[in-house]
């Protein structure tokens, strides 16, 4: 039997999207995507991740996400899944 994580308090959605299985996945679907926003592309628009780096926070700004279609907490067992996740901007 399949047990399905569950992800409706604000910590186990944070171990989700901290754990290694989700950067992976997430590289992956943005990869897949052409580091393209799809709803913008949808739109007939072009947004890519730029790549810059924020000064102020001493990291990468983040230009695009990967995004659940279907939320996680109410589709846990499409977590991973890649027709589930999208690219937006």
């Amino acid at each position: 039997m399949l047990v399905v994580a569950e992800y409706k308090t604000k910590e186990q959605k944070r171990k989700f999207y901290d754990g290694k299985d989700w950067k992976r996945k997430r590289e992956e679907i943005k990869e897949r995507d052409s580091r393209e926003c799809q709803e913008c592309k949808r739109r007939g628009r072009v947004t890519v991740d730029r790549n810059e780096y924020s000064e102020s926070a001493k990291r990468k700004k983040i230009m695009l996400v990967v995004d659940h279609i279907k939320e996680l907490e109410d589709f846990p067992e499409l977590a991973l899944e890649d027709d589930n996740l999208e690219t937006l901007c």
